[in-house]
């Protein structure tokens, strides 16, 4: 089978950043299923993990990353319950694993879902990473609940991105809340009113925008851009007993104690937790993956794809990612098979 790689960690303009080659198609066996993969798309960890995973060495042989994937199932273990072969399914991955950048992929059936019917390829290709990311910021972190939360105010800091163009959609129709985002670009104001945001602020003049907006404090933040450059904006914003949850990590410690008198709840949120530690609830990103397709299936939500890539080709890996890493893509970019 063919799949893409990288041996050393180069800039995305290098001729090797990323090359192709032959290798085995693998086999199922306990709860793994084999995916023929017909459409992948590209997320930041990407990048990163390809700029920082192989630095000033020389692996053997290529790294193949990837995440989001939809595709066919060619093949099952013989502990599989969930799927059969020719099921059309999509999923996230799995950081520990070969990644979703070849034509053939195995992947643990407790954390992939069947793919939504009414999207194409593309389309569901783009969501998994970022609905599931969306999915456990609201509901397994900040545990958001039907009438309880109703009308209650959400900053989403990040709308325009993959993570945020969802978190929007979810806090809106499911759960009834008052979403408030960044974005500082007519284009990125526009997607963000399009997915369903209330107010659309520029995040250069946080507390300012919304406090000029009629809101002194919101209830919940979800940080999908970067903590540190917003951290005194988010400690003066988030309301006494809030709940805030940030995905994007940290090099310097982060001063917790400033949410002291607020009595705040600050929650990190990776997708990959489930999957790393094979924890005891693993396959519930199964089930959040089926019930994330009936809301495409039934209209509530819509896929964020934006860019759309034809072939399976280093070059358009490249693309991808030289995409990604200028800051300013809006939705999801998705490489078609």
């Amino acid at each position: 089978m063919k799949a893409i790689g990288f041996k050393t960690s180069l800039p995305i303009s290098a001729e090797e950043s990323f090359i192709e080659f032959e290798t085995t198609a693998p086999q199922p066996s306990g709860r793994d299923i084999l995916v023929k993969i017909n459409a992948i798309s590209v997320n930041p960890v990407d990048y990163k993990i390809r700029q920082n995973s192989a630095k000033d060495t020389i692996l053997e042989s290529p790294k193949v990353i990837g995440w989001d994937a939809t595709g066919t199932v060619e093949a099952v273990g013989e502990a599989v319950t969930f799927f059969k072969p020719g099921d059309a399914v999509y999923y996230a991955g799995d950081l520990t694993r070969s990644g979703s950048n070849t034509e053939y992929q195995l992947i643990d059936e407790r954390i992939v879902g069947l793919k939504p019917s009414t999207l194409s390829n593309a389309e569901a290709a783009a969501m998994p990473l970022t609905a599931l990311t969306a999915w456990e910021s609201l509901y397994d972190r900040i545990r958001i609940s039907g009438q309880k939360d109703k009308g209650k105010s959400i900053l989403i800091i990040g709308g325009a991105g993959g993570v945020g163009s969802i978190a929007i959609q979810l806090a809106k129709k499911i759960s009834g809340l008052k979403v408030i985002t960044t974005a500082s670009r007519t284009e990125t104001k526009e997607w963000c009113l399009a997915m369903g945001a209330d107010l659309v602020v520029d995040h250069k003049n946080l507390v300012e925008e919304i406090r000029s907006a009629g809101y002194q404090e919101v209830d919940f933040i979800l940080d999908f851009v970067d903590l540190n450059g917003y951290w005194d904006a988010i400690v003066e914003l988030i309301k006494p007993q809030g709940h805030i949850v940030s995905i994007t990590g940290s090099a310097t410690p982060v001063a917790l104690n400033k949410l002291k008198n607020k009595s705040v709840t600050f929650s990190w949120e990776l997708m990959y937790t489930r999957s790393m530690y094979k924890t005891d609830d693993m396959e519930e990103q199964h089930h959040i993956l089926n019930k994330l397709a009936e809301l495409f299936d039934n209209g509530t939500l819509k896929t964020t794809l934006k860019t759309t890539l034809k072939g399976f080709t280093a070059e358009n890996l490249k693309e991808a990612h030289r995409l990604l890493e200028s800051g300013k893509t809006i939705g999801k970019v998705v490489i078609e098979y």
